[in-house]
């Protein structure tokens, strides 16, 4: 019988020392620190992201996120003036934009950007998001022709907490090496530790292959609902590629390299083994992982989704323990932060 406390948002709450919070990441990449947990002996061992290799079990398939984070945030105005914030959460279509605004927008409002890009607000959600098109010189642009122009007058998304302004390095660090299909406003932030080398080093060594999850920025949305079973969870586009298909299709043990994987691993798994489409599954200590064994993953916000998925592997008590122990050691904590591996 599942314990109630692990079913109660409130369970997932935690306090976290504000210069823990991690606003630029480790240099280089690789120096991170890494908290390993091995369930079988129940023993946690320090060490750093670029002695992965020694901890990851041979005979294991890694699977990675190859999205890639869109400059996401535009900056604009009204025809009458007033200053506009627009955040891309999504494309719904080849033309509708699902999008958070700042400021205030009816239908057709519109919004003025550089580059001769303008935004029309088509619809309000109930949600507080909103539905444009966007269009350059009148013309209706398809989502895949707006992203070559958000890349060059757009602006790197960072998570809110971070609480800064995206600058130059961002481009940059805000990406995994591998990085590949346009199309996240949240990056998959355990693969952000790899190096080049350290990357080109593990897929030499191991069996992995490469999945597509377009984070959206509800991946950062905290669950309001008391019961975290009454949280609506948010839908991400997932790709499939047919070399991660056999994988999943085998017997092989899987790591997924980050909480994204994970969550397209385990819809493809539980949801028909379909190769494409919409992901919104939760997983949690009521919803446990079938397919993955183990998980790379960075730490969380409280009463998050994904500290949930992590209680998904080891249960509610242990992810107490083990943030606790993060915290008594100064991790740093969040998308820029230090690395867990749970085996």
């Amino acid at each position: 019988m599942l314990h109630n406390a692990e079913l109660l948002t409130s369970s997932y709450d935690f306090t976290l020392p504000e210069e823990l919070i991690a606003t630029h990441p480790a240099h280089p990449r690789d120096h991170a620190k890494l908290l390993v947990y091995d369930r079988k002996t129940d023993t946690i061992t320090h060490s750093y992201f670029y002695e992965l290799e020694n901890y990851l079990p041979k005979e294991c398939a890694l699977i990675f996120n190859d999205t890639k984070v869109i400059k996401a945030r535009l900056f604009g105005k009204k025809p009458s003036g007033g200053k506009i914030e627009l955040l891309i959460n999504r494309a719904l279509d080849a033309h509708s934009i699902n999008v958070y605004i700042r400021g205030k927008v009816k239908v057709n409002t519109e919004i003025l950007f550089d580059a001769n890009l303008k935004a029309v607000v088509q619809e309000l959600q109930d949600d507080g998001s909103r539905i444009v098109h966007f269009y350059e010189n009148e013309k209706l642009l398809r989502f895949e022709d707006l992203l070559p122009i958000i890349d060059k007058i757009g602006h790197i998304p960072l998570p809110p907490y971070i609480n800064r302004a995206d600058d130059a390095d961002d481009a940059d660090e805000y990406q995994t090496v591998f990085a590949k299909e346009e199309g996240a406003v949240a990056a998959p932030t355990a693969s952000l530790h790899f190096t080049d080398e350290q990357h080109k080093r593990v897929c030499k060594n191991f069996k992995h292959a490469y999945v597509t999850l377009h984070v959206g920025s509800g991946t950062f949305k905290p669950v309001d609902a008391d019961i975290i079973t009454d949280h609506p969870m948010h839908s991400e586009y997932y790709d499939i590629s047919d070399a991660a298909k056999e994988i999943l299709d085998s017997n092989t043990p899987i790591l997924s390299i980050g909480t994204t994987s994970t969550r397209t691993v385990e819809f493809y798994d539980k949801h028909g083994k379909i190769q494409k489409g919409e992901a919104n599954l939760f997983l949690h200590p009521n919803n446990k992982p079938s397919r993955v064994d183990h998980l790379l993953t960075n730490f969380h916000l409280p009463k998050s989704t994904l500290l949930m998925l992590v209680a998904s592997f080891v249960g509610l008590e242990k992810t107490q323990e083990l943030y606790a122990e993060a915290i008594k050691e100064k991790y740093r904590f969040y998308s820029y932060g230090d690395a867990m591996l749970i085996l």
